[in-house]
């Protein structure tokens, strides 16, 4: 996902983006979504393959 995108996700959900990175905003929106804030993290063998950020965690890490 792009940041534009990003940021927008972000706003919707209250969360200022700011001088955020991608990582930084990503984590945000997984803590206000109620979910496993583990983006970028290099959990190994992730388990959440139904994430919506999982294809750029997996080819970010």
């Amino acid at each position: 996902m792009k940041m534009p995108e990003i940021r927008k996700k972000a706003k919707a959900l209250g969360i200022p983006a700011g001088k955020a990175n991608k990582s930084e905003l990503i984590l945000s929106i997984q803590k206000a979504e109620g979910n496993t804030a583990c983006f970028g993290t290099g959990t190994p063998a992730c388990p959440y393959k139904n994430c919506c950020w999982w294809d750029d965690c997996v080819r970010d890490s």
